[in-house]
């Protein structure tokens, strides 16, 4: 069984002036999918240039098996007959799980993830410029510490600078080289 997060990704174009209409169907399936075991989160990337016209909405579960238990779900399914009077063309999903939900371009369609080696060598890079950097302006206050609790620290501080500054960052600097197809 597989147990790390996974992200859906889902892309719908809605009919002109639909769009109240589908901005309440969200907020109610959100309701409803948030009740269910391992559901995490859902961001919500409303029409814009870079996602070419399209909602994008970004559902979090906290393993493979929740998120399916979720998709074939009979709630979900009477959800889902409700948008084809409001949705125009077909419904785009993808599912992603682990470090290429880092490789993200924030509030632009989703993009394939880069070549694995490229992520990695950033990941590399990033993380020894972050554990570099964290030693040595508080290496001397973190070695009073006991090792469960600097640990502790470090990989909190680490996981959320990641995911929430450096990353994000990352990739938008290095863009045309881990998606040089797109430029």
């Amino acid at each position: 069984m597989e147990t790390q997060p996974v992200t859906t990704i889902i892309a719908r174009r809605i009919k002109p002036g639909r769009e109240t209409q589908y901005e309440d169907w969200v907020r109610r399936i959100i309701k409803v999918g948030a009740a269910w075991p391992g559901h995490q989160s859902v961001d919500i990337i409303r029409p814009s240039p870079g996602t070419q016209g399209a909602y994008l909405l970004l559902v979090r579960f906290d393993t493979r098996e929740h998120q399916q238990n979720w998709e074939h779900s009979d709630q979900r399914a009477a959800f889902l007959v409700e948008l084809e009077e409001l949705t125009d063309g077909d419904t785009l999903f993808e599912a992603v799980t682990g470090l290429e939900t880092w490789f993200t371009l924030p509030g632009e369609a989703p993009l394939p993830p880069p070549n694995k080696h490229k992520m990695a060598i950033i990941l590399i890079l990033a993380v020894f410029c972050l554990v570099y950097t964290i030693n040595y302006f508080f290496g001397a206050q973190l070695a009073l510490l006991d090792r469960v609790t600097r640990t502790a620290i470090l990989a909190t501080v680490q996981v959320a600078l990641l995911t929430y500054v450096i990353m994000p960052r990352a990739t938008r600097w290095l863009r045309k080289w881990l998606y040089p197809k797109t430029q």
